[in-house]
C-alpha cells in the first residue's frame, strides 16, 4: 500500500540520491538480483564458517569461500518479531513499537490485531521502485491480519507461513492449526513441518526460474531450526545429524543452500546475484540437542552476544572480495539503505528517518571502510540494557531490570560491567574498574539511545505505533472454504 508518507518519504530518499551519485558504485547493466536467505533461530556458531565442527555443512562452508564474512553482525534485536521488522524497514523495532505484541508477550501470536503498519516503508517497497519483482518465502512473523501479510507490504507474491512453527494448538491454547498461505490465501491447515525445508527450496528456485530475465528481491525466510519445539527436517536429513533434529535441519537448511546456489549457476544468474547468509537471531537455550552461539555468551531472548550477533556472509562474484572478513560493527537494519544504493533506488536521509546506514563500503572491502555507527544499543523488549562503541560494551546500571515482557521488572540494584568484545566475545572478563573514561562515554551514548529510541516508560523522538485492528473481530487464519 503505497500512502502519502510513502511518496513523501521516497521523494526525500530519491533527492538524496542525486546529490550522492557520486559515490555510487559503478552501475551494471542492470541492478543485482538481491537473495536473502534469512534463517530462524540459527546459532551464530551453528555452521561451519563459523566454526561448528559438529554440523556437515558443505554448501555454506564453499560459499563462504566466496564470501565477503562478518564477525561483528547484529540482528535488531534478540526476538523474531522486532529483528525481522529491522530488517524489513531499516528502522529500530522500538522506534515501530513492534518489541511486544499485543498482549506484552515477547513476539506476535496468532490472530493479534497487531502488526507492521502499513505506512512504514519495506526494503521491497523501496525495490519496487526500482522496478524489481519480489517474494518472500517461509515465515513472516509481523501480524497475519490481512492489512499487514507480505502482498500488502510490497511483495509481488509470498508463500510460507505467517508466524512461528510452533505456534500450533496445544493445551491452553486455542490457537488453529499452523497455516501454510499462498499469497492471502491459507491453502493448507497443520503442513507436515518436516516437508517446509524442501517445499521452500522448490518455491525460491520455481521463483528465480520465472524471473531470470528481471532483477529480483527474493528473502528465502526458512522456518527452521525453529522456535521452542524440536526442529524438523525431512526424510533424508531426519536422524542423520549428531546433534538430534537442531543438527538435521541445519544440515538441510545447507542443502537448501546448495540447491538454491546450483540453480543461479544453470541459468546464468550467478554474477548478477548479491548473495547473503545471515539470520532472525541466534539459538535458543533447547537442550540436550541445542544450536550453539560459541565463542559467544548468552543466546536468544538476552541482551548478551549470543543472543543479538548473527552470522552474516554475502557473496556477489567480481564485486565482493572472496574469503574476506570484515570485523567492523554493522546491523541488519543496513541493508535497507544499501540495497537501495546498489538498486538505484535512494540512499537513506539521516537518523530522523531510519536507523539504518549504507554499509556497501563495508560489504566491497572498501580499504579503510570503518563501521557507520557510533553506538549499537541492546534492547531487552523495551528495555534499554547495554550499548556498544567500538570494541566496547557496558551493561548498563539499572534500578530494576527488565526479564520478561509480561511481567514487571525486577527490582533492585544491577551494578554496571564493561567487556572488551573483540577480544572477549564470550564476555567473561569485566573490566569496569579499570576504565572509568569508557564507562562515562558508554554511559552518555546510552542517554543519547533512550532519547531517540525509548526505554522502558520513557518515549523516544521520532516513535510511532505499531498497526493495530480497531474491529476486535479480528481474523484467525484457516483454509477458505
Amino acid at each position: 500500500m503505497i500512502t502519502a508518507s510513502h511518496h513523501l518519504l521516497l521523494a526525500a530518499l530519491s533527492a538524496l540520491a542525486i546529490s550522492t551519485a557520486s559515490a555510487q558504485p559503478r552501475s551494471p547493466a542492470r541492478p543485482p538480483n538481491i537473495l536473502i536467505f534469512f534463517c530462524d533461530n540459527l546459532g551464530y556458531g551453528d555452521i561451519g564458517p563459523y566454526g561448528s565442527t559438529l554440523h556437515r555443512t558443505p554448501n555454506l562452508d564453499r560459499f563462504a569461500t566466496e564470501s565477503r564474512k562478518f564477525t561483528h553482525f547484529y540482528t535488531a534485536a534478540n526476538v523474531c518479531t522486532p529483528s525481522r521488522a529491522g530488517l524489513m524497514t531499516g528502522i529500530h523495532p522500538r522506534r515501530l513499537n513492534l518489541h511486544t505484541n499485543a498482549r506484552s508477550g515477547a513476539v506476535l501470536q496468532p490472530g493479534e490485531p497487531i502488526g507492521l503498519h502499513p505506512s512504514e516503508v519495506t526494503v521491497a517497497e523501496v525495490l519496487k521502485t526500482a522496478g524489481y519483482t519480489t517474494m518472500l518465502i517461509g515465515k513472516w512473523h509481523l501480524g497475519d491480519q490481512p492489512v499487514f501479510l507480505p502482498t500488502r507490504q510490497g511483495f509481488d507474491e509470498y508463500w510460507g507461513i505467517p508466524y512461528s512453527d510452533d505456534m500450533t494448538p496445544r493445551e491452553g491454547q486455542t490457537w488453529p492449526p499452523l497455516p501454510l498461505m499462498r499469497g492471502e490465501t491459507v491453502i493448507e491447515a497443520g503442513p507436515d513441518r518436516n516437508e517446509l525445508t524442501k517445499r521452500e527450496t522448490s518455491e525460491a528456485i520455481h521463483f528465480i526460474t520465472a524471473n531470470r530475465e528481471r532483477p529480483f528481491f527474493l528473502i528465502i525466510s526458512h522456518a527452521m531450526p525453529g522456535s521452542t519445539t524440536a526442529p524438523f527436517a525431512s526424510d533424508a536429513f531426519r536422524g542423520k545429524s549428531r546433534n538430534g533434529p537442531h543438527g538435521d535441519s541445519v544440515e538441510e537448511l545447507d542443502w537448501s543452500a546448495g540447491e538454491v546456489l546450483a540453480a543461479l549457476r544453470r541459468l546464468g544468474l550467478d554474477n548478477d546475484t548479491l548473495v547473503i547468509w545471515t539470520a532472525d537471531n541466534s539459538a535458543t537455550r533447547r537442550q540436550p540437542f541445542g544450536g550453539s552461539n560459541a565463542p559467544l555468551s548468552g543466546h536468544m531472548n538476552s541482551p548478551a552476544e549470543g543472543g543479538n550477533r548473527v552470522p552474516f556472509l554475502v557473496r556477489w562474484p567480481s564485486r565482493i572480495p572472496a574469503g574476506t572478513t570484515s570485523t567492523e560493527l554493522a546491523s541488519m537494519m543496513d541493508l535497507l539503505p544499501t540495497f537501495a544504493r546498489l538498486a538505484g533506488a535512494a540512499t537513506a536521509p539521516g537518523p530522523e528517518v531510519i536507523d539504518g546506514r549504507d554499509i556497501w563500503p563495508l560489504i566491497a572491502g572498501t580499504p579503510g571502510a570503518r563501521t557507520p555507527h557510533e553506538s549499537f544499543y541492546y534492547y531487552h523488549f523495551d528495555q534499554l540494557q547495554a550499548v556498544r562503541s567500538g570494541p566496547w560494551k557496558l551493561f548498563l546500571a539499572l534500578d530494576r531490570v527488565r526479564t520478561t515482557s509480561a511481567q514487571p521488572p525486577r527490582e533492585g540494584r544491577v551494578a554496571a560491567r564493561l567487556f572488551d568484545v573483540v577480544a572477549d566475545p564470550g564476555e567473561k572478563n569485566d573490566v569496569v574498574a579499570a576504565h572509568p573514561d569508557v564507562v562515562a562515554r558508554l554511559t552518555a551514548l546510552a542517554a543519547k539511545g533512550r532519547e531517540h529510541i525509548g526505554d522502558y516508560d520513557l518515549e523516544g523522538r521520532g516513535v510511532r505505533p505499531a498497526g493495530w485492528i480497531r474491529n476486535p473481530q479480528y481474523q484467525v487464519l484457516r483454509p477458505s472454504r
